[in-house]
C-alpha cells in the first residue's frame, strides 16, 4: 500500500495547490491513503471548517495539525464531531477532538492509523509526546499494523528520537512545522520510513510560506509585524511511503516535490 503525506499547507495559494495537483498525484503514484497537517491552511494561521472540507473533498483522508489548531473559533465544534481531522495526542486532556484515528482507504478498504502529537524543545508546553505516541500507537495498532506518526516538533533532535523510539512499531514517522524539506529520508532497521520533515505546501517566493519582506522586517527591527502569505509560484512537498499491509512495515519511500506556476 502506499501512503502520502502532504507537509503543512499554507494559506489559501497552499490549499489551492493541493487541490489542483492531489487528483492527479494520485492517480499517477497510485497512492492509497493520504494524510497532510493542515495548521496553517487557513490565512496562513490555523483551520476553519470550509478549508477542512475544501481539502477532504480534494482527496485528503485524515488532516493532522499542530499549534496553532485553535486560532479560529468555529473550528472548536468541527474537531469535536470530526474524527478526520486530529490535533495533536498530547495535548491536555478535556480538549476537543482526538489525537489519533484507524480509517479505511477509500479503494482498497485497508485501515490505516494516524497519530498526531507536538514536540516540546522550543516549543508551548505540551504532555510528554514519546509517552502519548507510544500508547496511541498502542491503541492504533490492535486495528491495523499500517501506522503513520505526524510530529509537528521545531527540533530536529526530537523528530529523529521519536523515529527511533517508535521503529518497527509504526510505518512511518513524518516531521512537519518547520515547512523546511529535509533530505534524510530512510528506513530504520526495524522497518519505519523517516523523514525528518516533510516541508511544506505553500508559496515558495517567501519565508516559510510569508512574505519575505515581512519576516525579514520582523528580524531586523525586532517590532511586532504583520505576516500575510505570500504570492506566486507554489511548491508541494511530502513524502511517498510503500508499506506491507500485513506487516505494517515500510518498503521504499520518496520524497515529494512538486512544483506550480502562478
Amino acid at each position: 500500500m502506499r501512503l502520502l503525506f502532504l507537509g503543512d499547507i499554507v494559506g489559501r495559494p497552499g490549499r489551492r495547490a493541493v487541490v489542483g495537483l492531489l487528483p492527479r498525484l494520485v492517480a499517477r503514484e497510485q497512492v492509497g491513503f493520504v494524510v497532510a497537517n493542515c495548521e496553517n491552511a487557513s490565512g496562513g494561521k490555523g483551520i476553519d471548517p470550509d478549508a477542512a472540507e475544501e481539502l477532504r473533498d480534494a482527496g485528503v483522508d485524515v488532516l493532522t495539525s499542530g499549534n496553532h489548531v485553535w486560532q479560529h473559533q468555529a473550528i472548536v465544534d468541527y474537531i469535536r464531531d470530526s474524527t478526520r481531522l486530529l490535533r495533536p495526542a498530547n495535548f491536555p486532556p478535556g480538549v476537543p477532538g482526538q489525537g489519533w484515528a484507524v480509517h479505511a482507504a477509500r479503494r482498497s478498504g485497508e485501515r490505516v492509523g494516524v497519530v498526531n502529537v507536538i514536540g516540546r524543545v522550543f516549543m508551548g508546553p505540551a504532555d510528554c509526546p514519546f509517552r502519548a505516541a507510544e500508547e496511541a500507537v498502542e491503541l492504533a495498532r490492535r486495528e491495523t499494523p499500517i501506522v503513520l506518526v505526524d510530529v509537528h516538533a521545531e527540533a530536529t533532535s526530537e523528530k529523529v528520537g521519536m523515529a527511533r523510539f517508535l521503529d518497527g512499531r509504526v510505518s512511518v514517522v513524518v516531521g512537519s512545522h518547520t515547512h523546511v524539506q529535509t533530505a534524510d529520508e530512510r528506513i530504520l532497521p526495524g522497518g519505519t520510513a523517516a523523514l525528518t520533515d516533510a516541508g511544506m505546501c505553500g508559496p515558495e517566493d517567501s519565508v516559510l510560506g510569508v512574505k519575505a519582506e515581512q519576516v525579514i522586517r520582523r528580524f531586523i527591527t525586532q517590532m511586532p509585524t504583520r505576516f500575510d502569505v505570500a504570492a506566486g509560484p507554489t511548491i508541494v512537498q511530502g513524502l511517498l511511503v510503500d508499506v506491507d499491509a500485513t506487516s505494517g512495515r515500510a518498503t521504499a519511500l520518496r520524497r515529494v516535490q512538486e512544483r506550480i506556476a502562478a
